[in-house]
């Protein structure tokens, strides 16, 4: 597929200009880039070696380690949740895909957001409860869920939020947790509500040592509004962006939580990582005549500074119902020191790595 050139012109991207980066198959190099245009790469699906007997699962929560080499993974135990799984869920990997460490068994219900601190602290979300049904058949169930953990990078636990097995208003409780990160000034920003059709959507506030400081954001459409707050990343000047999926856009906040504008022109996203340049790499797994008509799904690549949108990497082919028109992309995506881009798959499971041409 030929590659062109994408700039910025309006904050909505037609669908015929979206035809940028093809990927290749398994092992196979995208079609080269004319001279002057935005980079291939090289698709390689199934990245990662599992322990013995275990099948990968879905995967939305990827981080990199500070050191820029090893990719931390937080996987949904062979399935979609954990609560019959004795699996670890947190799983670190080096650059050639070898497991180095694992921990965090039977703690959670349905991993989710994954953030990885200067410090190489691990931070994830448990993104629901149990629900009756999976409760009356597993009653220690009720012990897991709408919770964030900071882990060590060996794996002891240093920090809870949330009161696990409860759904509710912070301090006590939390409600369906999507994301965690670390803001500059050092506090703890987790955001909540995983339905398009209801809150909480809000963005809830803690100190290091776990204590509330308030919340912002509330359900709705509007500016500074929420309906998901799937994830979360902050550029070099300290803004947080905020990947607003339910209402197909990214919302930008300043270093005081205020917003500052949206940007429409990333898809429908699900995850935002921002690199030390301010490169920003945008999924989208959910754009399509129903949801988000007119853009693609795939990977958005371009800059946090100005809202350019300079690469995009074609969708997976899917033969799942309803998906075989608009193909697929992962829910997480985090990117190495050499560019390298990995992406946590949910309709696929496992991991993929697209590598630059």
């Amino acid at each position: 597929m030929s590659t062109s050139y994408l700039n910025r012109s309006a904050a909505f991207l037609p669908l015929a200009l979206l035809t940028l980066a093809a990927c290749g198959g398994e092992g196979e190099p995208a079609a080269e880039a004319a001279a002057g245009a935005p980079r291939s790469y090289m698709t390689h699906r199934n990245w990662g070696v599992l322990s013995a007997g275990r099948q990968w699962g879905r995967v939305s929560g990827v981080y990199m380690d500070p050191n820029g080499t090893d990719i931390w993974v937080f996987e949904r135990c062979g399935a979609d949740n954990c609560i019959t799984s004795d699996d670890p869920t947190v799983m670190r990997f080096n650059g050639n895909g070898m497991l180095l460490a694992s921990f965090g068994a039977d703690m959670f219900v349905r991993p989710h957001g994954m953030y990885v601190d200067r410090e190489g602290n691990v931070w994830v979300t448990d993104g629901r409860g149990a629900r009756a049904a999976e409760l009356e058949a597993n009653p220690d169930a009720a012990r897991k869920g709408n919770q964030v953990v900071k882990f060590s990078p060996e794996g002891v636990i240093l920090l809870v939020l949330g009161t696990p097995g409860t759904a509710g208003d912070p301090p006590a409780a939390l409600d369906d947790p999507n994301d965690v990160i670390v803001a500059p000034n050092g506090e703890i920003l987790v955001s909540e509500g995983h339905s398009g059709m209801s809150g909480p959507g809000r963005i809830s506030r803690f100190a290091a040592d776990g204590t509330y400081l308030g919340s912002f954001g509330e359900f709705g459409s509007g500016p500074g509004q929420f309906a998901v707050p799937h994830a979360m990343a902050f550029d070099s000047q300290g803004r947080l962006f905020v990947a607003d999926r339910g209402n197909s856009r990214i919302q930008i906040f300043d270093a005081e939580f205020r917003f500052v504008e949206e940007w429409r022109q990333f898809g429908r996203p699900n995850d935002v990582f921002i690199d030390a340049n301010d490169v920003m790499y945008v999924l989208d797994s959910e754009s399509g005549d129903e949801r988000n008509p007119g853009m693609r799904r795939g990977v958005y690549i371009g800059s946090a500074k100005d809202g350019t949108v300079t690469n995009f990497i074609e969708p997976h082919p899917s033969t799942r119902e309803g998906e075989a028109e608009y193909g697929t992309m992962g829910e997480g995506v985090t990117v190495d020191a050499m560019g390298n881009i990995y992406v946590g798959e949910v309709s696929l499971s496992g991991m993929t790595m697209f590598m630059p041409m």
